[in-house]
């Protein structure tokens, strides 16, 4: 395969040029050579190719980040076909939308997953195997099932000399082409699939390779961000696996401790994270520490302060591993207390800024050049513009356009067309500054995305749909209170109070929201349960239009 601005080629390359390293490992498991890698995509292959899937058939994968994920995902890019992406917290209903939504013919699954869908509800799907061990759950089919029984013989009759980098067979790919369809959300009956074709992968993978060059094959690299999601798809796997890292996944939700254990063990010169992971650690940590005397008093001096402030920097790069040279933090805005800090003691961050509509880059810019509380300058291939009479000064919308954008979203052209134009510039739905040097500095969001605690995205209105849908609840605002626990402001429905002579004395009506809250919470997956609730004694303000003012009440 040409290598040319080639997604695949990029990744085949990877894979050649460190066939005897290390490429995945999963938390206290095996470990897959790039070799062994190569060998479990040419098995895929054949099991696919069993299944009767064709080029551009749509493959459903849903699970926790492991090797099999891994495998299965290049699997299906690379044989041509177009892997659609599920968050394997969603709930049951969820994935089921989705699943249908894509029209998936072939669905893997991780065994946890497994148990909250109905098959019943998911009819289309022809032939279903697990993640954890490649087994098969629904068949119709003889040959595939005689194929999986027989796969080390069916794998040596067509590589009867052994597999070697000459028997590597990838797709050839075309830059327009449907690579990949990622669901952000799938909550309500309308999911929407974010279609990014090969030429995206390729201009976000290419940029990471050519603008993070201190990642060099052989480094290792913890992957804690779900790769359902393109910011850690992007930048903890395409990137690594091109460069020929060794990754490790963490398989499961990863405690603080787990964390901070594989940091040691692994050393990763480069670490990809939610804001909420380095949020904790300085103001949970660092700043009591600092606020305790006679240290507060110290700090006065600036002598003594400089020596403080390396003390933390070293004790930071310490927890990371030691051998950190930048840790990017994406997803949502960084705390301005915890980045100013972070600036003046010198540690090596930066924000970048992105959506899954760019797959995901927008911008960014290396930790030394970087601008405290901006979120980097324009990617390589993408152009940027603040919709607004005065771009450095005047807060607008951002609006975007380049390789990384996306073709649009699967089987949606009205919700496609309310974000691109006809020209191809896309209006990211986030409010910004863009100053000479062309940093862009995000003052707001208009989309109202709550970021999870492990970086999946909440959107409160699905969980308000949700909420609205109870017997007694007419109107609700869905607010993060931290750390993305979900906090629910209610205004009752009064009519349906008095129909069932409910007592409205504020204990009883506690009792009955929390009864309603607890029977949500069973429909939601669980990084956007909601925590808790304050019921109000009136309607919420509205716009015009009657939509509810939502800024007032964040």
């Amino acid at each position: 395969m040409e290598n040319e601005k080639k997604f695949l080629g990029l990744i085949e390359k990877g894979i050649r040029e460190n066939w005897e390293r290390p490429a995945y490992s999963d938390y206290d498991g095996s470990t897959l050579l790039y070799k062994d890698f190569a060998k479990k995509i040419a098995e895929l292959h054949i099991i696919l190719e069993a299944m009767d899937v064709q080029k551009g058939d749509k493959i459903a994968l849903c699970g926790r980040n492991c090797t099999n994920w891994a495998v299965t995902f290049f699997s299906v890019m690379t044989y041509g076909a177009v892997v659609t992406t599920i968050l394997h917290d969603f709930n049951g209903e969820s994935v089921e939308n989705i699943v249908n939504h894509c029209d998936a013919k072939v669905f893997f699954v991780n065994e946890h997953v497994w148990e909250k869908v109905d098959p019943l509800k998911i009819p289309a799907v022809e032939k279903i195997m697990l993640l954890d061990d490649f087994s098969i759950i629904k068949s119709n089919s003889q040959k595939l099932n005689r194929v999986c029984s027989e796969l080390p013989m069916e794998f040596n009759k067509k590589y009867p000399k052994g597999f070697t980098q000459d028997d590597i067979n990838f797709h050839d790919e075309q830059p327009e082409e449907l690579a990949l369809i990622n669901y952000t959300s799938g909550t309500t009956s309308n999911p929407k699939g974010v279609m990014l074709p090969y030429r995206s992968l390729w201009s976000n993978t290419e940029f990471a390779i050519k603008e993070i060059p201190f990642v060099s094959a052989g480094d290792g690299l913890v992957s804690m961000l779900p790769m359902a999601h393109m910011y850690g798809l992007a930048f903890e796997i395409l990137l690594s696996l091109a460069k020929g890292c060794h990754v490790h996944f963490l398989t499961r939700l990863p405690s603080p401790q787990i964390i901070m254990n594989a940091f040691q063990k692994v050393k990763p010169t480069l670490i990809i994270a939610v804001p909420l992971i380095i949020e904790k650690i300085i103001t949970g940590k660092v700043f009591p520490e600092l606020n305790k005397q006679p240290v507060k008093t110290l700090l006065k001096i600036p002598i003594v302060k400089e020596r403080i402030y390396a003390k933390v920097r070293a004790q930071l790069m310490s927890v990371f591993g030691g051998q950190l040279i930048e840790l990017v933090i994406g997803g949502a805005a960084l705390n301005p207390e915890v980045g100013d800090f972070l600036t003046r003691i010198k540690f090596p961050y930066t924000v970048g800024y992105g959506m899954t509509e760019c797959g995901p880059l927008v911008s960014y810019e290396y930790w030394e050049t970087y601008r405290a509380t901006s979120c980097g300058t324009p990617v390589d291939r993408m152009e940027v513009y603040i919709d607004s009479s005065d771009p450095r000064k005047e807060t607008g919308e951002i609006v975007v356009k380049g390789d990384n954008v996306m073709l649009g979203y699967y089987k949606s052209p009205e919700a496609t067309a309310e974000v691109m134009k006809e020209d191809g510039w896309l209006r990211t739905g986030d409010l910004g500054v863009m100053d000479d040097s062309n940093f862009i500095y995000i003052r707001g969001r208009s989309k109202s995305m709550i970021l999870g605690p492990s970086g999946q995205n909440i959107y409160p209105e699905e969980v308000e749909q949700v909420l609205s849908n109870t017997d007694y609840i007419a109107e609700s605002i869905v607010v993060d209170r931290g750390e993305g626990k979900l906090h629910a402001l209610v205004y009752l429905d009064e009519d349906a109070l008095k129909k069932s002579n409910i007592p409205t004395d504020a204990s009883s009506l506690e009792k009955l929201i929390q009864a309603e809250i607890d029977e949500v919470n069973k429909r939601l997956p669980k990084y956007s349960i909601i925590r808790g609730f304050t019921i109000r004694d009136k309607e919420f303000e509205k716009t015009p239009k009657r939509s509810i003012k939502r800024f007032l009440y964040n």
